[in-house]
């Protein structure tokens, strides 16, 4: 079974975990991958969601091989076989697990705001993560749920080596697993996006879940005729709206764009992700490099918002995205205030470069060289209010820990300041 991304493999997973919805059960996700994943499952179900947080314990020169695991309240699950085979020491162990461990303190305060724990005292709790290899991470989870008072506890992943999963039955009373498939060697293999799940995402997720958050919902946006599905998220008090633009075959469900799009709703921006082409248009590669209509798309798109929320309202645009981003923005009654650009391919939009007016920032990795030489010439050709940030060490999909983050803060900073005035930040060096 091959999953689309993390949030479709939450929503095929769902259904499976229907029986539980009469126990009333708590759902809590690993992260930070499992968030996606778990927020669909808490959302089919009514239930809550909370993070159950663990750290692999990583052999120091080789840390993708994984020798135990560590959760809070001082769970520990440790593989002797494993230490042994490794030559692992007792002083390189205790170090790790130090480290890790003051990892953990911080990441369970970030992704709870100040929130606290949800007591789990004699409830049922389905544990959910993306999938299972090793199994060390899930055994802690499952470990420490039962030490904080569960009375049930469930494993619920969409993938996982089919040992592995057998195994964590010791550890948990009821094993939910849509594929088991023979030939098993990684999660991400059974996933066609399994890019990396940010901190921001993780929070704005739970946020959401909390019901401290934003009005969410999804609409049907129309676009010159045709129907696009699209989510609309708009903070209280929200003083702009940004539409994103995909690019590439990625849809509205893209995580990298959702990442980008928590960190701007956590300073007070709306946001609407939606798809620029229908599902029979994806079919067709050709599409995809179709800036006029993809432009098209978005600029009907961005008139049926500027209808319904009176606000100022920018573009962000990925690949192929951002030329249909900077050509809509081109247009004379566009309504854009502000640009900005991931990875994108701005020279795609020609000569209408020449004509945006709207304030553009381009974000490039610092090792995507082609694409950073194509949004030089770009920039080259736009005469409006523009910057080009580059990302050190990134690629073309910024999954680099903390690439992400970088592209969140710079495009939040973007917005903020050309859309709702607040001063420019300093640009990092």
């Amino acid at each position: 079974m091959l999953f689309t991304d993390r949030t479709d493999a939450g929503r095929r997973l769902a259904p499976a975990l229907r029986h539980l919805e009469r126990r009333d059960p708590v759902v809590l996700a690993l992260p930070r991958g499992g968030v996606p994943v778990a927020y669909e499952v808490a959302r089919a179900l009514g239930s809550p969601l909370d993070v159950i947080v663990v750290r692999k314990l990583g052999v120091p020169y080789h840390p993708e091989l994984g020798f135990g695991a560590i959760g809070e309240g001082g769970v520990r699950v440790i593989s002797d076989e494993i230490v042994r085979r490794a030559g692992v020491r007792e002083e390189d162990l205790a170090s790790v697990e130090r480290a890790e461990g003051a990892e953990l303190v911080r990441r369970a305060h970030a992704y709870r705001e100040g929130r606290p724990r949800l007591p789990l005292e004699g409830r049922t709790v389905i544990v959910v993560d993306d999938g299972v290899a090793t199994g060390a991470t899930a055994r802690a989870a499952c470990r420490v749920v039962r030490e904080q008072g569960a009375a049930h506890v469930v494993l619920a992943v969409p993938v996982a080596s089919p040992d592995v999963a057998d195994g964590l039955r010791e550890d948990a009373d009821d094993v939910v697993c849509l594929s088991t498939p023979s030939l098993f060697s990684a999660v991400g293999e059974w996933y066609r996006d399994f890019s990396q799940t940010s901190d921001e995402e993780v929070v704005s997720l739970l946020a959401r879940a909390s019901g401290n958050t934003d009005t969410a919902r999804t609409v049907e946006v129309d676009a010159g005729g045709v129907p696009l599905q699209g989510d609309l998220v708009l903070p209280g008090g929200a003083g702009a709206v940004v539409v994103f633009a995909h690019g590439s075959g990625s849809s509205r469900h893209s995580p990298r764009n959702r990442a980008v799009a928590a960190e701007l709703n956590r300073a007070g921006l709306g946001t609407l992700l939606f798809d620029l082409l229908t599902p029979g248009e994806e079919v067709y590669r050709a599409n995809v490099f179709d800036i006029a209509l993809l432009a098209g798309r978005l600029a009907d798109t961005t008139r049926w918002l500027r209808r319904r929320v009176s606000l100022p309202v920018g573009s962000f645009g990925a690949s192929t995205g951002a030329a249909a981003a900077l050509r809509a923005a081109a247009a004379a009654d566009s309504g854009v205030g502000a640009v900005v650009s991931r990875g994108g391919r701005p020279d795609l939009a020609g000569a209408d470069l020449s004509g945006v007016r709207a304030p553009t920032l381009l974000i490039v990795g610092g090792e995507d060289t082609t694409v950073l030489g194509l949004n030089r010439q770009a920039q080259a050709a736009l005469y409006c209010e523009n910057r080009l940030e580059i990302v050190p060490g990134a690629t073309h999909l910024f999954e680099e820990p903390g690439a992400m983050d970088r592209v969140a803060g710079l495009a939040r900073d973007w917005f903020t300041t050309h859309l709702l005035g607040k001063p420019d930040p300093e640009p990092a060096p």
